[in-house]
């Protein structure tokens, strides 16, 4: 059965990303090759790709007209680049410069940003994009998601096992082309590739509000 935004917290967009998919690769192709995960930022032609009439016209629609991107990451599982991922939820979210707000923390820095983790409803407004410049059969280390598991609020780490089992899990199967939307909040995990290939996933986080009290969103 297909997944339904709504219901389960995530959807397949068939194709979605095909009249992008050229360009995709081309900045794909102009970074460095021997990360597993490279955050994104102030690169070149990402943010026209990801505004309201190009890809990000899925966030905005579930969102609204201030959908912006405010997060990009660029994952690549190759043999040389192969890792697993356990369920979990996302905690942090990058931002520009450190502001001490009552309920942000603690920080931390990867690959140079700031990061910081919020209160976690703030995980339940955003929805995050899984954009696929390879296909990504079962072999090929599909997201997995729990459905339905982003009604749950933040999942303590020793709960989360009983949470994935009482939700089940769906792989996230896609070709080239494909976009997956999922709400950020919802329980995922991967497991390593076995097809000894590319799976090559653009991966951007959407929200539509402002932080509080001089935070600022790194975005793109």
């Amino acid at each position: 059965m297909a997944l339904d935004f709504e219901r389960d917290g995530a959807a397949h967009l068939a194709g979605a990303a095909a009249p992008f998919l050229a360009r995709l690769q081309t900045l794909a192709a102009s970074l460095p090759a021997d990360k597993a995960g490279l955050r994104l930022h102030g690169v070149e032609g990402l943010p026209a790709l990801l505004a309201p009439d190009a890809l990000g016209a899925a966030p905005a629609e579930r969102l609204g007209p201030a959908a912006r991107p405010v997060r990009a990451i660029l994952f690549d599982k190759s043999a040389a680049t192969n890792w697993a991922l356990g369920w979990h939820q996302d905690r942090t979210i990058a931002v520009r410069a450190r502001v001490d707000v009552p309920g942000y923390g603690p920080w931390s820095t990867k690959q140079g940003l700031l990061h910081v983790e919020p209160p976690f409803p703030l995980f339940e407004s955003m929805v995050t994009l899984r954009i696929h410049l390879d296909a990504v059969p079962a072999d090929n280390a599909p997201l997995l998601i729990a459905p339905g598991s982003h009604r749950l609020g933040r999942v303590p780490e020793a709960a989360i096992a009983g949470a994935v089992a009482r939700c089940g899990t769906a792989p996230c199967l896609a070709e080239a082309g494909d976009i997956w939307i999922y709400r950020t909040s919802i329980l995922h995990a991967s497991a390593a590739s076995t097809a000894n290939a590319h799976r090559r996933v653009l991966q951007v986080d959407y929200a539509a509000g402002a932080l509080p009290g001089g935070l600022d969103w790194l975005g793109v």
